[in-house]
């Protein structure tokens, strides 16, 4: 395919116009200049032909990136740059074209940043790996990937597919655009911003390189961005793999391996992308499953949403609650997790049964409340008065029967193992 005059199709009307609708999907916050996406319409509208002319010209000169530090579960911070509105625009603009040429190179097992493929994909595809005799698992970390990319390996990559230099330009100007900390400037020698929308895609194109010397050595592996999983038969196979391919992406890439991180192990040992492996004696395999870590943090979110101390309504705390459990069980859907869910969905409706306690806040309220779903008057009064915790009456018989499952589910509340079924079922 001819790659020497590109500039002409990411100028094209139809490319900006689909960037301009990607980006107003993507929404997003303010670059350093702090223009929002729903004042980028109108900024287009005055000053597109003057954008143009620019890439055309050489001109164009991206702004800085604003820095913005996540922190990560596990402790430190993950560095995302959030480029202005018009730079993601033209950074659309440009993935869009580049995105076809590169996708005929990229090998079948990247899933990562990538049209139609997902990280449900990565994990069937390493489950398949691991149930077809590979029983040792390579677990490569690349530190800090995005911040540690080199500029001229990438643009080496790059110009061995790409021949248009005005393209060629202006992906450079991207890398080094630098970014404003605490509105102060600093170069971007190396590194590609984690968070730009071109960002993926020369992420993809540097890993690509390692992704077909792991093919011309045989190996079978699983990658989604910098997470990469090597299948192979013995521990020993593993510890000479993981040492001759540590020392290809250092060496020959110019990227640095997480030492601490990486491992060798069996499928049981590890977590990728957020599943956990066990080994299925009955179906003689192995089978993928939420990582207690996952869980973990499902809980932590699910109890801050749960909070009694929390000041909003209880009808508010079940619209968050569904949103949290719609998204949890369609990311974990392919894993094997129906007794997880029940075991969730009793911790669920336990801490709700507090919140709604607590809401009826006088005894002589709660003695109302009670009686108005079947609980004799009796019982009524000798529970609203006891004096009892809220954690020992969530349990109680009686509050149990006034607030029952199905008067949760009435009230709106989703059942985890109800949604992970009709999920899994089509999935």
């Amino acid at each position: 395919m001819d790659t020497s005059s590109l500039m002409e199709q990411v100028l094209s009307n139809d490319n900006l116009n689909a960037a301009y609708l990607q980006v107003v999907r993507n929404k997003g916050a303010a670059g350093v200049d702090g223009m929002t996406v729903e004042e980028l319409g109108a900024y287009l509208s005055e000053n597109g032909e003057s954008i143009k002319e620019q890439l055309r010209t050489r001109k164009y000169k991206p702004q800085p990136v604003r820095r913005v530090e996540i922190p990560k579960p596990d402790g430190g911070v993950r560095n995302l740059g959030v480029p202005t509105v018009v730079d993601r625009f033209v950074q659309q603009a440009v993935a869009q074209v580049l995105t076809p040429i590169f996708e005929e190179q990229f090998h079948d097992h990247s899933y990562g940043f990538r049209p139609n493929r997902c990280a449900q994909q990565a994990v069937l595809k390493a489950l398949e790996m691991m149930n077809d005799g590979h029983s040792w698992i390579v677990d490569i970390d690349l530190a800090k990937f995005f911040d540690t990319v080199d500029h001229d390996k990438l643009m080496t990559i790059f110009g061995r597919t790409i021949k248009d230099g005005d393209v060629i330009s202006v992906v450079r100007k991207f890398l080094v655009s630098g970014v404003m900390i605490d509105d102060e400037y600093e170069d971007t020698i190396v590194g590609t911003p984690q968070g730009g929308n071109i960002s993926p895609l020369l992420a993809n194109i540097m890993l690509n390189e390692l992704d077909k010397e792991l093919e011309a050595r045989g190996l079978d592996f699983v990658r989604y961005a910098d997470d990469l999983i090597i299948m192979v038969g013995s521990r020993q196979a593993a510890e000479r793999v993981m040492k001759s391919v540590t020392r290809f992406i250092e060496e020959k890439l110019g990227l640095k391996v997480n030492a601490e991180k990486s491992r060798v192990d069996k499928p049981k040992g590890i977590k990728y992308l957020g599943f956990g492996f066990y080994f299925d004696s009955f179906a003689k395999g192995y089978k993928a499953r939420p990582h207690p870590k996952a869980v973990a943090k499902f809980k932590a979110q699910m109890k801050k949403l749960t909070c009694r101390s929390w000041g909003v309504s209880n009808a508010y705390k079940v619209q968050k609650l569904n949103q949290l459990i719609r998204g949890w069980i369609n990311y974990f859907k392919i894993g094997s997790m129906k007794v997880l869910c029940e075991r969730l969905d009793s911790n669920i409706r336990y801490r709700m049964r507090m919140c709604i306690w607590k809401h009826w806040k006088t005894p002589q309220n709660r003695a109302r409340n009670l009686m108005k779903l079947d609980v004799p008057r009796w019982a009524a009064f000798k529970i609203a008065y006891c004096g009892d915790r809220y954690a020992r009456l969530a349990h109680n018989g009686w509050v149990q029967k006034a607030i029952s499952n199905k008067r949760l589910a009435d009230f709106g509340l989703i059942s985890m193992l109800d949604y992970y079924t009709v999920r899994c079922v089509t999935c």
